[in-house]
């Protein structure tokens, strides 16, 4: 659901230029969505129609989040997003140009010289998505919504407690390290094979 929210304000984005280049920049950017864990473990593609959420648990999260310190959770991943977009973009495009066996060396030297020019307008406007206040309680709204589906008030109380505790209060300390340190593993494993898909849609069809 949240990564589907992403997704839904990029495609809003208005680009100017229709490029080849600009187009490898939206498939990364597309890409690079899927590391936006913990707050996109609950994405509903195409899902069937989800059930009202209990108005008494809807109400538990709130308890929940604010043990949980989430307003700053969600802030600091969207923040830790925007502060590696340009490199994760950039590798992506880098990789699929690099990678076409269409393009020789010249071709490819205007290409990645495009991509230059490109990048800055792609990523200043990834930061206006990224930085736009009403996001962050767009995505509360929606992930209190899964919360209420799928625990009772009980268990949110409960769940709401262990946040409270030393190794909750740790887990939440070290929540945004361990979310770099998987963004940079999970970066490495997936570029190639955003590489491949872009080279992938270069082919005619």
């Amino acid at each position: 659901m949240i990564a589907s929210l992403l997704q839904r304000r990029v495609r809003a984005i208005s680009i100017t230029r229709d490029t080849l280049q600009m187009k490898k920049i939206l498939v990364a950017f597309a890409v690079s969505l899927a590391f936006v864990t913990p707050l996109s473990f609950a994405q509903n593609a195409a899902a069937a129609p989800q059930a009202a959420a209990d108005p008494a648990a809807l109400a538990a999260t709130g308890e929940l989040f604010e043990a949980m310190n989430y307003r700053a959770v969600a802030q600091g991943t969207l923040e830790q997003m925007r502060r590696t977009m340009p490199a994760m973009m950039t590798q992506g495009a880098t990789a699929a140009i690099d990678n076409n066996p269409k393009l020789n060396a010249a071709e490819k030297k205007n290409a990645h010289e495009k991509l230059n020019k490109e990048l800055p307008q792609a990523v200043k406007l990834f930061d206006g998505v990224f930085g736009d206040p009403s996001l962050v309680d767009e995505m509360l709204r929606a992930t209190a919504q899964i919360y209420a589906r799928h625990f009772t008030v009980d268990e949110l109380h409960q769940i709401a407690a262990f946040y409270k505790t030393p190794v909750g209060t740790k887990m939440l300390a070290t929540m945004p390290q361990l979310m770099a340190e998987s963004m940079q593993a999970g970066q490495q494993v997936v570029m190639p094979r955003v590489a491949a898909i872009m080279h992938k849609l270069e082919q005619p069809k």
